[in-house]
């Protein structure tokens, strides 16, 4: 059972959630979750008495804010840094196995459920997240449910849902992504594309649901396999796709051939409002089912780095280090999307070099892999002796040994998207990538200069002699 209250008390218990009560949803809710995750290591925030909404319909932000959180979300339990969580999870993830989801006939979900002219999606609390927003966003850390009408695979993934009006809500999916693949084969059949979206769930869906899962894997049998458990699904009765059952909030609609609203602008994980407005299909809601008093699960993007930005770095390198093995590429030592390029713009890697052109062959695999290649810009590749999530030590590397003339490759016309703020208007599907190559040259490595510090064994045993008198302990 995924339950998102349990998951609740569990981070209570660790002392990594705090309630706000009254903040407002246009002015404040907003703002507290900026401010919020600018502090390393600040607690899951649960907002309640908003105004003009009873108390109880309740939003969790900042839910995977810190390794901790992430861990427990994971289950992953034990203290870890970011490489050896990544490398902890890359192995792990190696050997799961995909626990297809089980329907039943009933769930939290069902405890209240609207249809026809009882339908109103403004009963429930979305804010303004950013001042400069199109309207309210009631999904940012959602899970949206579509199926392929030609090979039937189910898909979840996140995207943003603005909200229009009582029974419309706008569904931002950016070109590529499957959803959108799957919305595109509907309307140009001229048929209605069936859509359902879980907005408060437990955060392991809107984890895997933001996730670069290969086509037809979907992430409900991912999600089980890391439970180790299936996830239970109640059958939506307007669309018939799988909605999980112990969600908060629901709702089931259908996006109509030839109908657009103007969706956006709003500010995105890039930092920026890059998407703009623009006219863009939308859902017309035909259920909506919630749990009593139910808690949605926001996570709105905000200038990186931020909780989107590093629990995204954390599984994405990950994927990317488990794919570039798969392809051959030996003595991979770690992997760090960072998060101040939203965990997708700066990709650092770091291996043993064992023969000439080791270095580039990396750099060009993390840099095209399933994994990484959506929205990318600059991957950098270090030695061993450089941990890829120290960003001081990766940018010495950079300054020392990697020569602008010889170690900077560009590639042209990659995969990018309207979210990316440096490529004009009309232009936002293709960019270029920068190859760094910031380790020792090959062919003198074992001549080049020796760096300098005390040994490890000289450390500690200074740290065993002067630690507690220094403080160091």
């Amino acid at each position: 059972m995924l339950d998102l209250r349990q998951w609740m008390r569990d981070a209570d218990k660790m002392g990594e959630l705090r309630e706000v009560q009254g903040a407002d949803l246009v002015a404040e809710v907003g703002a507290i979750t900026e401010l919020a995750q600018r502090r390393p290591g600040g607690p899951a925030l649960l907002f309640d008495r908003f105004p003009g909404f009873s108390p109880g319909q309740r939003i969790l932000v900042n839910s995977l804010g810190t390794l901790r959180r992430v861990a427990l979300t994971m289950c992953m339990e034990g203290e870890w840094t970011p490489m050896t969580y990544v490398r902890a999870w890359k192995d792990r993830s190696r050997g799961l196995a995909p626990i297809p989801p089980r329907v039943v006939d009933d769930g939290p979900v069902l405890e209240q459920v609207w249809v026809g002219s009882d339908l109103d999606i403004t009963r429930f609390p979305a804010p303004l997240w950013h001042e400069e927003d199109g309207g309210r966003y009631l999904g940012t850390g959602c899970a949206v449910i579509t199926r392929d009408p030609e090979e039937g695979w189910v898909n979840v993934g996140t995207y943003r849902v603005m909200v229009y009006d009582a029974t419309t809500i706008g569904l931002y999916i950016s070109p590529g992504k499957h959803a959108r693949i799957h919305r595109e084969k509907y309307l140009k059949a001229g048929k209605p594309c069936p859509v359902a979206i879980s907005f408060g769930h437990h955060p392991l869906f809107f984890l895997a649901a933001s996730l670069e899962m290969p086509p037809r894997l979907c992430e409900y049998d991912w999600i089980g396999g890391v439970a180790g458990a299936p996830v239970d699904v109640v059958i939506g009765p307007a669309t018939g796709l799988p909605i999980p059952a112990w969600s908060e909030l629901a709702i089931e609609g259908e996006i109509l051939p030839g109908e657009t609203r103007i969706e956006g602008p709003f500010g995105e994980f890039t930092g920026y409002y890059a998407s703009a407005s623009r006219a863009e299909p939308f859902v017309k809601l035909r259920s909506i089912m919630a749990r009593r008093d139910p808690i949605n699960l926001g996570s709105p993007p905000i200038r990186p780095p931020s909780e989107d930005a590093f629990c995204r770095a954390i599984t994405r390198s990950a994927l990317i280090w488990e794919e570039m093995e798969k392809a051959g590429v030996p003595e991979i030592q770690g992997v760090w999307r960072h998060p101040a390029g939203g965990s997708r713009m700066i990709t650092v890697v770091a291996i043993k070099q064992r023969y000439p052109g080791h270095a580039r062959q990396a750099a060009v695999l993390a840099a095209q892999c399933r994994a990484g290649a959506y929205l990318g810009r600059y991957i950098i590749v270090v030695d061993d002796d450089i941990d890829p999530s120290d960003t001081d030590a990766v940018l010495w590397a950079l300054s020392t040994r990697s020569d602008p003339k010889g170690d900077i490759d560009i590639l042209d016309r990659c995969w990018s998207g309207p979210l990316d703020p440096i490529i004009p208007p009309g232009q936002k599907g293709f960019s270029s990538r920068a190859i760094i190559d910031a380790t020792r040259p090959y062919e003198w490595k074992d001549a080049f200069p020796p760096v300098v510090g005390i040994s490890p064994e000289r450390a500690e045993q200074v740290r065993r002699k002067w630690g507690k008198a220094l403080g160091w302990e």
